[in-house]
This record gives structure tokens, sequence and C-alpha cells, in this order.
């Protein structure tokens, strides 16, 4: 499942402005307003850490410090707070910028770099062994890259009538996008989702949203025949892979910005203080529970089976996402005052999250059996961005404005 922002407390942050932005505006204006830059050396904060020195299961040096990273770098990062702006794949951990660089996972060294690699707010989607990318030349095309060495191997042209494709989701057989229906006069009203084939590029089909549908917010998943997105018109809605056709839609109240989580044969969906699991098929509710009164429910995230959330009270849960039934719940985010993650990935036994906050967040790690809060990584830069992070299995990789950092799981 190919997914990718949220502010702490439900309050409208500068991140949300960037968001709309990212969504909002014309590609070609964001273009021109975000210049990149790239080091091959290390930031001074940065460290070495011999693999002999590495902590294991990560547990840091001392109770409850974090581990000094492997190395850091900086980036070109062009980043809006979206999950799938930063991606370690095939030996290599890539976050969205102009130009695009790779960085080899273990030494932190660029392995290679694309000019306008990467659009400003679109996805950067693994599937495949493939990096989708929408172009960066403006052109109406989607391209797919080798992870490990940059070079191209798909393509993908909707056609003149569209403005920029950005992909959305991908599985197995297609990759799924969506454009704009330009007018006569340049201008567009509505949009279109797309079913290109991964292998030949060809359009497998090709639906009109309504008339006041949004492409900018959109967040996405495959699972089956189904595909699930939301955007920030607040639709939830679900479409048959193989034709196109819709299955259902849902008016939802409060998405956290159209984030939702994928298990199965459900969709798993934050409304405010209610959480939902609505089935693929046709949209009826499967279970459904509510959190502590005047708190809301964050970005949920299922990880090797098992349904994480935190709510704006700073209380984290695991459930079991099948049926909505309690792990455990753990009150260790506010008990170390440590922002609400907004995303989750695993290594062993623990479980590392970002945040949003600089000043009481970063990459924090809780020990996955029992919520308990182990240590939390800030680069204390004081840089508003949203944290993103990504693993390879052996390091957790932390992106934080332009600065991307390696630490040892």
């Amino acid at each position: 499942m190919a997914m990718g922002i949220s502010a702490s407390g439900g309050r409208s942050s500068r991140r949300r402005v960037l968001r709309l932005a990212g969504g909002g505006l014309t590609l070609a204006v964001l273009a021109a307003g975000t210049a990149g830059c790239r080091e091959d050396a290390a930031e001074a904060g940065g460290s070495e850490v011999s693999e002999g020195d590495k902590p294991s299961g990560g547990d840091a040096r001392g109770a409850g410090q974090a581990p000094e990273p492997q190395w850091t770098k900086s980036t070109s990062a062009q980043t809006y707070g979206d999950n799938d702006e930063l991606v370690a794949v095939g030996g290599v951990v890539i976050a969205s910028g102009d130009p695009l660089v790779a960085f080899d996972a273990a030494t932190g060294k660029e392995r290679w770099a694309l000019e306008s690699g990467a659009v400003p707010g679109a996805p950067m989607l693994v599937g495949n062994g493939t990096l989708y990318l929408a172009s960066g030349k403006y052109d109406g095309s989607v391209a797919g890259y080798d992870p490990a060495s940059g070079r191209e191997t798909w393509r993908s042209h909707l056609g003149k009538g569209y403005r920029q494709p950005k992909p959305m989701a991908v599985d197995e057989k297609q990759v799924y996008v969506i454009a704009e229906i330009l007018e006569d006069d340049g201008s567009s009203r509505t949009n279109v989702i797309a079913a290109l084939n991964s292998s030949t590029g060809k359009v497998a089909w090709s639906e009109q949203r309504d008339l006041g549908t949004m492409e900018m917010g959109i967040h996405a998943a495959v699972k089956g025949r189904y595909l699930v997105y939301t955007d920030f018109k607040k639709n939830l809605t679900v479409r048959d892979t193989a034709t196109g056709s819709q299955v259902w839609t849902h008016k939802t109240t409060k998405t956290n910005y159209g984030f939702f989580a994928v298990h199965e044969d459900l969709v798993i969906v934050p409304q405010g203080q209610t959480l939902q699991a609505f089935n693929l098929s046709d949209g009826t509710e499967k279970w459904s529970m509510k959190t502590e009164r005047l708190t809301t429910f964050k970005e949920p995230a299922v990880v090797e089976g098992v349904l994480y959330i935190a709510d704006s009270g700073r209380t984290l849960r695991a459930l079991d996402p099948g049926t909505g039934k309690e792990i455990w719940q753990s009150k260790a985010l506010a008990k170390g005052e440590v922002q609400v993650p907004r995303q989750y990935v695993k290594v062993g036994g623990v479980l590392y999250g970002a945040t949003s906050l600089d000043e009481q967040g970063g990459v924090i790690a809780i020990d996955a059996k029992t919520g308990e809060l182990r240590w939390t990584f800030n680069d204390k830069s004081g840089d508003y961005h949203a944290w993103l992070v990504a693993t390879d299995g052996k390091r957790v990789f932390a992106l934080h404005g332009k600065k991307l950092h390696a630490l040892p799981a």
C-alpha cells in the first residue's frame, strides 16, 4: 500500500497552509518559487557511528537517550508533510526535491541525482521495484525509475487534454493517476482518475470525477480490486480497479486531512472523536470506537497487522484492525510531553513515529508491545516542517526540513 500530513491538537498550522499550497497552486508556480540545494558533505551536527557501537533494537546509549545518527546529510528536499515524500528502497533513501537525490542507505553517499526529478506536492510511489514520479518537466508524463540506479524504466502519457497527471497509488498491474481536465481556454473545472498499465504505459481506463471534486489533498491506497482515496472536499471514495467505476462514496466529517488506513477488506477512517471501519465492498460500517471527550483521533496506520493511532490528548492505542478491539493503551506521550506521531514505521519490536512540531517532537521510539516511550530524537534545528520517517529494516531515516538523518534501528 502506498500512501503518505497532520497537525497536533487540531489547531490551524503553517503546515496546513503549505499543504493547501502544495495541492492548490499550479505546479509551475510552485516550481518557480522553490529552489533546492545539495551538499555532498555531512552536516556538522551529524556523526558517524560504527557498527560495533550501534545500539540494537532501537535502544540508545543510555536510558531515554536517542542514538547518534550514523550519518546526516543536507538535501534538496521540498516537502509538504506527506508520508510519501521520503522513501527507502533498493539500498537507497530518497527525499522529494529538485534535484532528486538518492543517498546510499548505509553510508549516506550520493548514488545518483535526477534534475527536475520530483514535482513539489506530488508523491513518490514505490511498487513492483519501481519508483514512480510525476514528470518534473511538466510535460504530462508519469515516469518509472530503477531506485538503485536512477535509470528510467517506464513512461506513460495520459494525453494532451489533461494537466500534469500525478501518481496516487500503484499495484501489481496498474499505476493510478489523477489529473485536471483542460478546457479550451486552458482553465480546468473538473479532474479525472485514470489507470495506466505498468507494463505498457497504455491507459487502461479513465473516469471523470464529479464537478466540485478536487485533485489536491488526495490520499490513496489499493487493496485487491478496490482503489480507495480521500480529498480535501472530505470525500471517501472506492472505485473498482478493473473498470474505474465508482463502488461507493461517503461524505466524512473530520478526516485529519484525508488520512486513513486499509486492512484486508476494511478502510479505517478517523472522524473527529470517532474512529470508523467500513467494508470496502459496500461501504457499510464494520466497527467504530470513540476517544475521550474533547479529544480527536489523529492519523492511523496499520503496521504488521496492528492498527496504531493516537489522539489529541496524547493517548496512543494499538488496536486489532479487524475488530477495533484494544490491544494496549499508553499515556507515555502525555507523560513525556511528546508530540503525537503522524506517521509510523516498525523495525523488530520497536515502533518509530514521526511528529509535526520540532520543539516537542521529532522521531520517537516506542515499545511495540507496551506503548512505553523509549526515546525521542530531535535535531534541535527549530525547523517548522513536519518530520518524516522511512526504514530499510536496518535503519530509520528521519527527514526534517532539508536535513536527512540515518538512525540505527
